[in-house]
């Protein structure tokens, strides 16, 4: 048999069901340094992830479960929780082997504690992931209804260590279907007390990085600029709106999706808009003769085949963790002379609306707008013009800088429920979590 880590997520979905599991875990422990599986017949993976340099930071735990209904892998990636619960959005998508799956899940949960720290949440790091099984027709309404109430379920089960949100590929009434059945969940429904889809925020908080570099490389406003967009999904989409407010010359943009490619066409017909539909993994739009290059669609796109060919002397997008591998790919891009802003810095205002939903809502939310403004010490335009300031007086190269910056946040204890997830999670072990369902 090859390796479980090759496997396609339903062949080690297969895996499980002759091994009679349905729930299983991967938990870290600090003092032994070493990740622990649920299951015996599973530690080759949690070996696996224990080994990995890359993607792997001493994640606290991750949970997992098949759904009852549409052979559908469902987990929960727990980062670190030193600020508070881990928090993040989940993301429906399809991975040719469990490699990928784990690896992004390890990977988006990291960089949201890093986004929750900079942001001043008090919120660690989360991710939700669902691998699509390519034999379900996922559009389908009631079938989307049973698997994020499934969702729910595991959220409910984990007992609050990770409270998710909306991310790729999952929207608002998914989001209702997960509130369903569990109580950790924001980006609800505005009818039930909700904040609702979180990507005009986000999109603005991307306009505010593209701004901040702008400035600080004294090229002068968006107006005027080519930027490059790849993915016009629900950020990417918006952005691209906010992009001709503010004047821009020409966008350039992609999609896998031909409905969203045609309706953004139509919707911007009077504006100069040079959109494609692309097959996925086609790349080609990173190349694009722009001023600009904005990511956001999906990450790890940033890496050694693709960038010798931006000809952008910025990027600046949406997409999480942008860079394949955050040490060799920041510095490439680096000593290409490329201005990169990390994601994590300008992408955060999906994620503060989430956080917001808690405190109640008010027009123009002061606090809200904050993140947004030229000013305030800890705004997006303002952490970026002191990653960038840093990164050009030490050399080092800006995800580096951010980096550093937000694992020193990271690390600070919530002033009341510093640890909770953690305490959660021993719970979990201590319970036998995977042996309740």
């Amino acid at each position: 048999m090859s390796k479980l880590s090759d496997l396609h997520p339903l062949e080690f979905i297969n895996y499980l069901r002759d091994q009679q599991i349905n729930r299983f875990f991967f938990v870290y422990n600090p003092e032994s340094k070493t990740v622990m599986a649920s299951h015996e017949q599973l530690q080759p993976i949690a070996e696996f992830i224990q080994s990995d340099g890359r993607d792997f930071m001493q994640h606290e735990g991750l949970f997992f479960h098949v759904t009852k209904n549409y052979d559908t892998l469902q987990g929960a990636f727990v980062h670190r929780t030193c600020r508070g619960q881990g928090a993040g959005g989940v993301r429906y998508w399809q991975y040719p082997t469990m490699e990928d799956y784990l690896r992004d899940g390890l990977r988006l949960s990291k960089g949201m504690t890093r986004k929750n720290a900079l942001a001043g949440l008090w919120w660690g790091g989360g991710k939700g992931v669902i691998a699509h099984n390519p034999e379900i027709e996922k559009s389908n309404p009631e079938i989307r209804a049973s698997i994020y109430k499934e969702y729910g379920d595991l959220l409910t089960s984990i007992r609050g260590c990770y409270v998710t949100a909306e991310d790729v590929g999952t929207n608002v009434d998914d989001m209702a279907n997960i509130f369903s059945s569990t109580r950790f969940t924001t980006c609800i429904p505005g009818h039930l007390g909700g904040s609702g889809n979180p990507s005009v925020p986000t999109a603005r908080g991307v306009i505010c990085g593209i701004e901040a570099a702008l400035e600080f490389s004294d090229e002068g406003a968006l107006a005027g600029k080519i930027v490059a967009v790849q993915g016009m999904g629900n950020v990417g989409g918006r952005l691209i709106h906010y992009l001709f407010e503010k004047k821009v010359a020409r966008v350039i943009a992609c999609d896998i999706n031909p409905e969203i490619v045609e309706q953004l066409k139509i919707q911007l017909q009077n504006e100069d808009l040079e959109a494609k539909v692309v097959k996925s993994g086609d790349d080609s739009i990173l190349a694009a003769d722009c001023d600009i290059l904005t990511p956001c669609a999906t990450g790890a796109i940033l890496n050694p085949r693709t960038i010798p060919e931006i000809k952008a002397r910025i990027v600046c997008g949406a997409a999480n963790n942008q860079l394949e591998d955050s040490e060799r790919d920041d510095q490439l891009l680096h000593e290409d002379g490329i201005l990169y802003v990390p994601d994590f810095l300008t992408n955060r205002m999906g994620i503060v609306n989430c956080a917001n939903e808690q405190y109640g809502f008010i027009t123009k939310d002061p606090f809200f707008e904050k993140h947004l403004s030229r000013e305030w010490e800890h705004s997006i335009h303002q952490t970026i013009l002191r990653v960038l300031k840093e990164s050009r007086e030490t050399g080092n190269p800006p995800a580096k800088v951010a980096i550093r910056m937000a694992d020193e946040l990271s690390s600070k204890h919530h002033p009341i429920f510093g640890q909770r997830g953690r305490q959660i999670i021993e719970s979990l072990v201590a319970d036998k979590w995977h042996e309740r369902r």
